[in-house]
């Protein structure tokens, strides 16, 4: 959720009563110069940018809304939606709702999607636990291959990357599917692409084509930069920010975390934040898909279904079938709304603001980022400040 500051203001809170008096008395009525500018305020005025999914309760996405159609609240406060733009592959479930019906139905923007595929290497994690994760993860790239061979369109973008005690890009974002069915097996078998990717981010450079590599860090920076989980996600994150409109991380994992002493999970204060912030941020849904098998049952899932919930994904288990999560992916994300509102703080504030999304209409269901980073200040900051730690 990017956040681009459009104005700074300076009110003078007594023009109003030099105004009221007469014209004799004016000179007595204004206080010293140092004494006005107690009662000056400079405030920074903030558009937001936060795109949301509306669908029914089957899952078919909702057209035809408009800004009254949403309620959107900061602390409790609803704040006014100034704008509402609706971006679509094209490839919408069917008409409207009859909720909608005699309403003028919207013509959609055209948009291109973007997938992230993460395979969180499981070799370490099977020696641990003995539950047969490398099998699942096998099992799962499969079926990715054979998702991004049938179901992908043709504008959607793929990147895929994969984690061990670093992250790896194996592809960055392209349309080629062979390209991509190569990476997702280099994904799964650990490889590493390399220390730096040349080429590769010199021909993103060029192109106007979507690129991870060009913003993330190459060869050993990446390695230092990316030791834990965590800021590998948060990398990924980062480098996804400066693509425009709503990326999709699918995490193929069985999650991560720690426990109490009664095995419940427990989120560590010095990364999640950070991590969750920056996905929320740079406009990433998590999409968490849990390769742990469904007769075993693990604390960690509750660690991928807040992530997951947090930044306006969904959290995936129990299904028999690693295909049935990615194309019910690929059809929620057939079209999202981009709301615009704007938000004043005082200037040079910073921290990270939790908003409420919903809709009028009870019946649609609504996934959102739960928040945003604003200003230039430590927060921002400090998004990244433990890579490398």
């Amino acid at each position: 959720m990017r956040t681009t500051a459009i104005a700074t203001l300076a009110f003078v809170l007594l023009g109003a009563a030099v105004l009221a008096v007469p014209a004799a008395a004016q000179e007595e009525a204004q206080p010293p110069a140092d004494a006005r500018g107690e009662f000056e305020e400079e405030l920074d005025v903030t558009e937001v940018l936060l795109d949301v999914l509306v669908t029914d309760r089957q899952g078919n996405v909702i057209i035809g809304l408009g800004p009254d159609d949403f309620i959107v609240e900061e602390d409790g406060e609803r704040v006014p939606v100034a704008d509402v733009s609706f971006y679509s592959n094209r490839r919408l479930a069917g008409p409207a709702p009859q909720a909608l019906a005699g309403r003028l139905e919207i013509q959609p923007l055209p948009e291109d999607r973007y997938f992230i595929l993460l395979f969180e290497d499981m070799r370490q994690k099977e020696a641990d636990s003995n539950v047969g994760l490398v099998s699942q993860q096998l099992d799962a790239a499969r079926r990715a291959k054979e998702w991004i061979e049938s179901e992908l369109l043709p504008n959607d973008w793929v990147a895929v990357a994969s984690y061990d005690f670093k992250l790896k890009l194996q592809a960055d974002f392209t349309r080629d599917r062979k390209a991509l069915g190569r990476a997702v097996d280099d994904a799964v078998r650990g490889k590493d692409p390399g220390k730096t990717w040349p080429s590769r981010t010199e021909a993103a450079e060029r192109s106007e084509e979507p690129s991870l590599a060009v913003a993330l860090p190459a060869g050993d920076e990446l390695r230092r930069s990316s030791h834990r989980i965590y800021d590998g996600v948060a990398l990924v994150a980062e480098a996804a920010g400066e693509i425009r409109g709503r990326k999709n991380l699918i995490f193929f994992t069985t999650g991560f975390g720690q426990l109490n002493s009664w095995g419940q999970y427990l989120e560590d204060p010095r990364y999640y934040p950070p991590m969750m912030q920056a996905l929320n941020d740079n406009n990433v849904a998590a999409y968490m898909i849990d390769l742990t098998p469904n007769t075993v049952e693990h604390a960690m899932s509750d660690a991928m279904n807040q992530l997951a919930e947090e930044t306006g994904g969904k959290y995936y288990f129990n299904f028999v079938n690693f295909l049935t999560p990615l194309s019910q992916i690929a059809d929620e994300n057939n079209g999202y709304y981009l709301l615009a509102y704007q938000s004043q703080r005082p200037r040079g504030a910073s921290g990270y603001q939790k908003v409420q999304v919903r809709t009028a209409n009870p019946q649609f269901q609504v996934k959102s980022r739960e928040g945003y980073v604003y200003g230039e200040g430590p927060v921002r900051r400090g998004l990244l400040s433990s890579l490398g730690d």
